[in-house]
């Protein structure tokens, strides 16, 4: 078994590619076109409409007896949310790359979020036909932004409109296709004139790989044989290592490179039970355990993305780890600890299911019938309290209201958003205290109006959109302690209250803190929690202008409690007014959102496109050159950055683009 997904830059060629496997493996009998919106993996209408990927889609299919799960994802940085939680249960990504741009801004977004959970990859060097492809290039550019040693394990043969198929490295014989889609692969003798070119990189090749296999090293030095076997095998425990990338070259759109992509997936890409097993914290011995891959094993499995469907309710896309479920057995919900019932499992393709018997250690399948779960729950067995590593997933940075015609649709509204919310753990809605309207926030302008869309769309409400606002956040530039005294008479009884709080501001990308630095053996432990409830629900709810709380340390550091007077509700409610007074008095500050901006520039833009940058109070960093564009890289504040494509085209003639993602906070300023 394999699971694997597909990821790199937006328009590098992650479905067309996908799509091809399907085809090549004899899971779909057509080859669907995103350009065309036939695309099987994009099934969503928005998806179609667009040509780009939202959402991430599972299928099956099966290569040479392997079975191979396939998440695509989408390469638009609005959905970075979608990338995160499927290379969080995934084993093995084949990264791609376009032959023509190389290693491009989200290229390096998904490989560090790759590195994070450390995935093995392999790399696929994609659009080899089109003007100004360069294999060379792309080897390089891996190498310098990506930081990995590359082993390519194929050579182009011709480039751009010439390109005809490629050398295989390891077994030195040049394949070609053939037939209207592609389906014919045949392998024949390296011709004479590239024979000399392709023993040179099959020198190469052993070189790179004896850097990190003593064992092709022996056998190179002493004269043997370094037989296409004993590189496989040794290329497959370099990538299980992330200690290099093997590169493959083709052309998806043409039909030209998938089948030996997908040989290379069973070949290199690691096996469940071949990964390093997934560590979790079990709560009652409180130490972090591995979780073998075993089917036999107690089941534990974590729910990794969910989707709502209209009439089966919520498909909760669980990744297991350990032991099986079946269909209408008993599951626990660790963290939650609530019983709920499998009531169907189902192996998904795109978005058509089919039935299975059983869910096993190492697979990936949908569970219907969980209500309570979300995105990052761990369920399994009481007998077994282990709860598996949540995903971290980007803040939403960008906001607009958003009204109902009347007020009779208010309340399908809430629904609606709730269950958007509940799929997309990048999206958050509230309502404002101070003007009434539900305000909804997300990744970027694309991700809100897609969800807007949706709305309107699956939903049937013509809802009123504003305009869009940044999500600003709070700190504090000092520390300060702070008593707070309470009392107040509810139904006739007292409820009193004192703490003392220590707040300070922490370093940019700390989070939030909260301890507690009293010990009292007589304060009951429910008062301490109510205490911390209070604390927690202020830093949501800001300190002057109501914008949540970042980087904020708060320190329990005495408290008085009286048994006749002393009630969990004063105790929060004391907590949170505390809270709200020490950071009036220190020094509270405004923080922005703060974007990376990456854009291509054809050379004689860049200048313009610069200043551009500049008059929006951006921050060039970067400028790197290349054969037919400029690639510059910049930090600007996302306010002014609204309407940036427009005033981007009209000053390159529409031949500049960009790419923008949240960069950090940084504490807002009076030119800004």
């Amino acid at each position: 078994m394999r699971n694997i997904g597909i990821m790199a830059h937006i328009d590098a060629g992650k479905t067309t590619t996908t799509e091809r496997i399907l085809y090549y493996t004899g899971k779909s009998h057509r080859i669907g076109e995103v350009d065309d919106g036939e695309a099987i993996m994009d099934w969503m209408e928005q998806e179609q409409e667009r040509g780009i990927t939202i959402q991430s889609a599972a299928t099956t299919t099966w290569w040479n007896d392997h079975q191979i799960n396939i998440i695509d994802t989408p390469g638009h940085v609005d959905f970075i949310a979608e990338v995160e939680r499927s290379l969080r249960v995934l084993d093995g990504a084949v990264t791609i790359f376009d032959a023509v741009h190389g290693v491009e801004s989200q290229t390096e977004t998904v490989w560090r979020q790759a590195e994070r959970y450390r995935v093995p990859c392999i790399g696929y060097v994609n659009k080899m036909d089109r003007t100004g492809a360069d294999f060379f290039h792309v080897l390089e550019d891996v190498r310098t932004k990506l930081g990995i040693p590359t082993a390519p394990i194929q050579l182009p043969i011709g480039r751009e409109g010439a390109f005809e198929g490629v050398i295989d490295l390891i077994t030195m014989e040049e394949i070609h296709w053939d037939g209207p889609e592609g389906e014919q692969l045949t392998r024949s003798p390296i011709d004479a004139k590239r024979a000399e070119a392709a023993a040179e990189w099959r020198d190469k090749l052993i070189d790179v790989l004896s850097s990190v296999s003593d064992l092709v090293t022996e056998r190179y030095l002493g004269g043997g044989t370094v037989d296409a076997d004993l590189i496989k095998k040794e290329l497959r425990k370099a990538v299980l290592s992330r200690s290099l990338l093997p590169m493959l070259a083709g052309a998806s759109r043409r039909n030209m490179g998938v089948q030996p992509l997908i040989d290379a997936v069973v070949d290199y890409l690691p096996a469940p039970d071949e990964v390093v097993p997934a560590l979790g914290r079990h709560l009652k011995k409180e130490e972090d355990i591995p979780i073998p891959c075993d089917p036999k094993g107690a089941p534990l499995g974590l729910v990794f993305k969910i989707q709502n469907d209209r009439e089966a309710g919520s498909l909760c896309y669980v990744r297991m780890y350990s032991g099986l479920l079946k269909p209408g057995a008993a599951v626990f919900n660790i963290g939650k600890r609530k019983r709920e019932r499998a009531n169907r499992i189902l192996r998904m393709h795109s978005n058509k299911s089919e039935p299975l018997e059983e869910l096993a250690a190492g697979d990936i399948g949908v569970i219907i019938g969980l209500k309570l779960a979300q995105t990052g729950d761990t369920i399994g067995s009481e007998g077994w309290p282990v709860i598996l590593e949540k995903m971290s997933f980007p803040e939403p940075v960008i906001s607009v209201s958003v009204e109902p015609r009347n007020l009779s649709e208010r309340d399908k509204l809430n629904e609606a958003l709730a269950l958007l919310a509940r799929e997309d753990p990048t999206f958050t809605t509230k309502e404002s205290e101070e003007t009434g309207q539900l305000i909804i926030s997300g990744m970027g302008e694309l991700h809100l109006d897609v969800l807007v869309t949706r709305i309107q769309k699956e939903y049937g409400l013509q809802a009123k959109v504003g305009n869009p606002q940044v999500t600003y956040r709070e700190s504090v530039g000092k520390t300060v302690e702070w008593t707070e005294p309470y009392s107040r008479v509810v139904a006739g009884k007292e409820n009193a209250a004192e703490v003392s709080l220590k707040v300070e501001g922490l370093g940019r990308g700390s989070g939030n803190r909260y301890t507690n630095a009293v010990k009292n053996r007589e304060v009951p432990e429910g008062i301490y929690e109510a205490i911390e409830r209070g604390i927690q629900g202020a830093f949501g709810s800001g300190i002057v202008l109501g914008y949540p709380c970042i980087d904020v340390g708060v320190t329990l550091t005495a408290l008085k409690y009286s048994e006749l007077t002393g009630t969990e509700f004063a105790f929060e409610a004391c907590a949170s007014m505390g809270f709200d007074e020490a950071c009036r008095n220190a020094e509270p500050f405004l923080l922005e959102p703060i974007m990376a901006v990456d854009l291509t520039s054809p050379h004689e833009f860049v200048g313009d496109v610069m200043n551009l940058i500049a008059a929006r109070g951006g921050q060039v960093l970067s400028m790197d050159s290349r054969t037919s564009s400029d690639h510059v890289k910049a930090h600007a504040p996302m306010s002014r950055m609204f309407g940036f494509m427009t005033a981007l085209r009209s000053t390159s003639q529409g031949r500049a683009g960009f790419t923008m993602e949240f960069s950090h906070f940084e504490k807002k300023t009076e030119s800004r």
